[in-house]
């Protein structure tokens, strides 16, 4: 395995309040990458298997623009990258914060709600789709206001917790490669009811393998990686 410390961080601004900065549950996503990434495999996938990578609700551009800097480094880990997020603002902020690491134009940006905006040219199209969703249950707050505000849609996946990223399940099966061993990672928290996520996921096709996790008060933040089940 190449060393972690040859994939510098990204730098990255911060203009808008609304756009998720980049926290614990970022860092577990991005460094698990970086431990399982060498000159010949991505987490056990051949590196010529990996044409195109989604970054879903990428917020400040952080996971998206840390698999530039790999792919900077590593010249047969090439795909291309693409990076999506609900909010317009982190949009703007990661276009920002792509030129300011030297990457201009290089990761195709698409404003959307989950995939409703993405054009019919990329359905099954990526390898890997990555998802650090919104996965605690809403407040009684945000139950009662149907203002929602901005920054709500970063934390809140629905009454359950769970909501939004069973929504983005039924969805991504239009978008991942159906050719490849497409895979999803995405995060989850021990503050839902996992056994009942994990159950609806394996109904949806599923099949789930648990990579790492952090401690963090207390909760636990997990990482995790979905296949499509052999049918």
């Amino acid at each position: 395995m190449i060393n972690i410390k040859i994939f510098p961080d990204p730098i990255i601004d911060y203009d808008f309040e609304n756009v998720y900065r980049p926290a614990d549950d970022t860092y577990l996503v991005i460094d698990y990458f970086r431990y399982h990434l060498d000159y010949y495999f991505f987490d056990g996938i051949p590196l010529k298997n990996i044409r195109n990578v989604l970054d879903m609700g990428t917020g400040t551009g952080y996971i998206a623009l840390s698999l530039q800097i790999m792919k900077a480094t590593i010249p047969k880990f090439n795909p291309k990258i693409y990076a999506s997020d609900i909010l317009e603002e982190a949009i703007i902020l990661s276009k920002k914060n792509e030129r300011i690491n030297n990457f201009e134009s290089v990761i195709e940006f698409i404003t959307s709600d989950l995939f409703k905006s993405f054009p019919k040219s990329l359905k099954h199209l990526f390898d890997i789709i990555i998802f650090n969703p919104p996965y605690l249950p809403s407040s009684n707050i945000t139950q009662k206001d149907s203002s929602k505000k901005k920054i709500d849609y970063s934390w809140d996946g629905g009454e359950l917790g769970f909501e939004t990223f069973l929504s983005f399940l039924d969805e991504a099966k239009e978008f991942l490669n159906l050719k490849s061993n497409s895979r999803i990672y995405y995060v989850s928290s021990s503050r839902i009811d996992l056994k009942l996520l994990n159950e609806l996921i394996s109904k949806k096709g599923y099949e789930r393998t648990y990579l790492n996790k952090i401690h963090i008060f207390l909760e636990d933040i997990c990482l995790n990686r979905l296949e499509l089940k052999i049918s």
